[in-house]
């Protein structure tokens, strides 16, 4: 399949995919990365308050009608957990956008990108990581990594995204500690050690210091990088230095986030977390990438 395109749309649900619908019907190539996890879409019961449906609709139909939608007008989708995104080069606007595929990952290129990935709901319910933040616990592997080199960190994640945020500070930390707060690692592929405990404490006074675990034992770090479940948008955000909000990701009147050609909408932009508002900024999105390509 074909690696570069003009759009790479991140998320599968209604933003993401009335996006793409509107971004291929103008001729354009599109890739929508639909991720791996059931989304809160998948997960309701019913839908009764969206408009044309006379009837109730489960949310795993109304998802799987969107995604056929966008397939029947060439979008190519894929169904892979994207696990980073970065500048291609130092030079171009170019994308790199990385998604894990059985202990590999593989690569797409764009010089545009939608974030529609949903609410960031990765922050643990752990004590003292949210006192912490920013004096030693972080949610970005790209962004923060710099500042401990050659010190003794731990990332918080037993998945895709923990492996790659634990890629990124192999080569810079002094060790990396891999936390599954009782979780089972899917493949322990990386030279770290793997701590199942469940966590109790995150500990430190003007900087992290050290975790606890329900068990009493203690292991001193110098920093922790949050990777639970899947990156959010407001993760990949981050990593390519667009502005962050109340925790959802910024974007102006046409949806367009701080980072250059990157986009946002539906429920990662804040606001009523409802289906008709995540459709009305997917389409926005569209026509203001349609805009910009056709200026090209």
């Amino acid at each position: 399949m074909n690696r570069e395109y003009d759009v790479i749309i991140i998320g599968g649900g209604p933003a993401g995919v009335t996006a793409s619908i509107y971004i291929r019907r103008a001729g354009f190539k599109v890739l929508l990365l639909d991720g791996i996890k059931k989304s809160s879409l998948q997960k309701a019961e019913k839908i009764e308050n969206f408009y044309g449906f006379e009837n109730p609709i489960s949310g795993e139909e109304l998802y799987q009608n969107g995604i056929n939608q966008a397939k029947r007008l060439g979008v190519d989708v894929i169904k892979k957990e994207v696990i980073s995104i970065k500048y291609a080069s130092s030079i171009s606007l170019e994308y790199q956008i990385i998604t894990a595929n059985q202990g590999k990952d593989e690569d797409y290129k764009s010089k545009f990108v939608v974030l529609a990935t949903g609410a960031n709901r990765n922050s643990p319910n752990i004590k003292g990581i949210k006192e912490l933040e920013g004096k030693g616990v972080s949610y970005c592997a790209v962004c923060d990594a710099p500042f401990f080199k050659g010190k003794n960190v731990a990332v918080l994640g037993s998945g895709e995204y923990a492996i790659g945020e634990t890629e990124e500070l192999l080569p810079i930390a002094k060790k990396v500690l891999m936390l599954t707060n009782g979780e089972k690692v899917i493949e322990n592929r990386l030279p770290i050690d793997v701590n199942q405990y469940r966590i109790k404490e995150v500990r430190g006074d003007s900087k992290i210091s050290e975790i606890l675990f329900e068990n009493g034992s203690t292991t001193k770090i110098d920093g922790l990088f949050i990777a639970q479940g899947t990156a959010s948008s407001v993760d990949f955000a981050k990593k390519i230095g667009a502005k962050i909000e109340n925790n959802n990701v910024y974007v102006n009147e046409n949806m367009e986030t701080t980072a250059p050609n990157v986009y946002a909408c539906g429920d990662c932009t804040g606001g009523i977390l409802q289906i008709a508002k995540a459709t009305y900024e997917g389409m926005k999105a569209g026509f203001s990438i349609i805009r910009r390509l056709r200026e090209k």
